[in-house]
């Protein structure tokens, strides 16, 4: 049996036909229009516009969300969602892809479980359809994860807010129509935060693009800037005040997708490796008949192997609503250390082949770091791990 992404994946009780079958219509869709064009999107530093439209025909925009709103819910868990997280990083890209694409994924729930309803209704089925789109505008050039000292000041005016600030490192920003956005209305710490929902037209709102990055080039990053931004009533998120709990109710499914792109990422690298270590000869013979080589992918494995356990109990947990916070940081640092370990044994093996551009392995290696930084640093996740526990 070779040692490919499928066959490199742990069996999985958990998922019946209905999730397979999602997973095959998923692959041919990416396999005939992202996998022959995603070298292409990555040099021009964006996606093409038309890609939106396509998603939502398919239905990917709008998997998991309220049928009230053009959703599709029934029948979905967060075992599609895995899934679709997985075969985007299959299909080239460990976040880049996704995180312009599918980037409404974090910047939508805060609007459903916290937004009125006026507010639902303008924003969400507009996202869906691939008509409109929205990001989420947490990360300061002040500050990344220390969410409880945002510096971005919403004032209240008559019947809105004027807000003053930035936000930086913004994925899907550029083209973003809304940016739900956390700010200050009140005074230091947790408390004093709130949400808005901000039209990037508004008088006062400019943007500059991130484009030197050193990975997730297909991504649309860029800073915000609000300077005094008149912004209504309405787009409040919530009641004022309630802006920390809206991020922190946010993080775990955000850090469960970086879990399972990260792992699915190592298993493109190994199946890199594993098909490379088949074919090249060296010294008279394959690379997969040199000891060092076979310890190399077996090493690989080990920790891939690991990562799915890990990642599959707390999915199952997050269904059931016991997923725990310092597990789940954990989860993300492992994950984060398995692709990056993955990413350089493939490289090794692979050797000046996994250096130039337009291979998987090239770009997932450069992709690590912010996977290990974005949704919390692994040095982030470790304290977070620890207080959670009580220690």
């Amino acid at each position: 049996m070779a040692l490919d992404f499928d066959s490199a994946r742990l069996h999985n009780p958990c998922l019946g036909e209905q999730h397979e079958a999602w997973r095959s219509q998923l692959r041919r869709f990416l396999d005939a229009e992202v996998v022959p064009y995603i070298d292409d999107w990555e040099e021009a530093g964006n996606l093409p516009d038309e890609l939106w439209a396509k998603a939502a025909d398919m239905g990917i925009l709008q998997l998991g969300y309220p049928e009230r709103f053009g959703g599709v819910a029934a029948g979905i868990d967060q075992w599609f969602i895995n899934i679709t997280n997985e075969e985007f990083t299959r299909a080239g890209s460990a976040g880049g892809l996704i995180s312009n694409l599918l980037i409404h994924g974090i910047a939508l729930p805060p609007v459903l479980s916290f937004g009125s309803e006026a507010l639902k209704e303008q924003v969400v089925p507009e996202v869906l359809a691939g008509r409109k789109r929205i990001s989420l505008g947490i990360t300061e050039p002040s500050g990344g994860s220390d969410v409880a000292n945002i510096q971005c000041r919403a004032q209240r005016q008559g019947e809105g807010f004027v807000v003053n600030g930035s936000k930086t490192f913004i994925s899907g920003v550029m083209s973003a129509d809304w940016v739900c956005t956390a700010v200050r209305t009140g005074g230091d710490g947790a408390r004093g935060l709130s949400m808005l929902v901000i039209p990037t037209d508004l008088p006062g709102v400019s943007r500059t693009p991130l484009d030197r990055k050193q990975g997730w080039w297909c991504a649309d990053t860029g800073t915000i800037y609000f300077d005094d931004v008149v912004v209504p009533e309405h787009y409040l998120v919530g009641e004022a005040g309630q802006g920390f709990l809206a991020i922190m109710s946010n993080f775990n499914a955000e850090r469960l997708a970086l879990i399972v792109t990260m792992e699915a990422a190592a298993r493109v690298c190994l199946e890199e490796a594993v098909g490379w270590a088949q074919q090249r000869q060296t010294f008279g013979k394959r690379l997969a008949d040199h000891q060092v080589i076979r310890h190399k992918i077996a090493a690989m494995k080990q920790r891939i192997n690991a990562c799915q356990c890990y990642m599959n109990y707390l999915t199952t947990a997050f269904i059931e609503g016991r997923c725990d916070p310092g597990d789940l940081a954990l989860a993300k640092v492992q994950a984060s250390e398995t692709m990056e370990f993955c990413a350089r044994e493939a490289s090794q093996i692979l050797g000046g082949a996994s250096y130039l551009r337009g291979n998987r392995v090239e770009r997932f290696y450069r992709e690590v770091r912010v996977n290990a930084i974005g949704g919390g640093s692994e040095e982030i996740m470790r304290d977070l791990a620890a207080r959670q526990y009580g220690l």
